[in-house]
């Protein structure tokens, strides 16, 4: 018998400093490899999107893969290919840590909507409210040591 499976993950990280590095210029390129990666891992990125200083990601990860891996191997190639790429030539990293969340099949639609709108969004929000809104809405209590470090 197979084994099946309906896993969502709401993915966010932010680049180092949260700087506004990721142009809307470029973008869509970055998106592009990161779906990529994602679809190399055997796994479906079902929205990405974010503004000059974060990205949203919703992932389906195939269960061979940890989310571990999968965020820090996205990070990593994606680090590597932004800097071969010189298309955001201020960019110098992905901050350390991210946040991520489960997401049932019932909010799937409702969250990829969200991740749609993250630009109009953050032109009322700054990406820190939003991530504490986050956290606050998940229940993960903030150890200001490390937020957004």
């Amino acid at each position: 018998m197979s084994s099946y499976r309906h896993v969502y993950y709401h993915v966010v990280f932010h680049t180092k400093s949260s700087n506004p590095t990721i142009s809307n210029q470029h973008c869509e390129s970055l998106y592009a490899f990161i779906w990529g990666i994602v679809k190399n891992k055997n796994s479906k990125l079902l929205q990405i999107n974010g503004t000059e200083d974060h990205l949203h990601l919703l992932l389906n990860i195939h269960p061979s893969h940890s989310v571990a891996d999968m965020v820090k191997d996205i990070k990593v190639f994606s680090s590597v290919w932004i800097k071969k790429s010189n298309f955001f030539p201020q960019f110098t990293g992905w901050a350390e840590g991210y946040g991520c969340f489960t997401v049932s099949y019932r909010e799937k639609n409702q969250l990829i909507g969200y991740i749609k709108k993250q630009k109009e969004h953050h032109k009322m929000q700054s990406f820190e409210e939003e991530f504490r809104t986050i956290l606050s809405e998940h229940q993960i209590e903030i150890d200001e040591r490390y937020f957004l470090k």
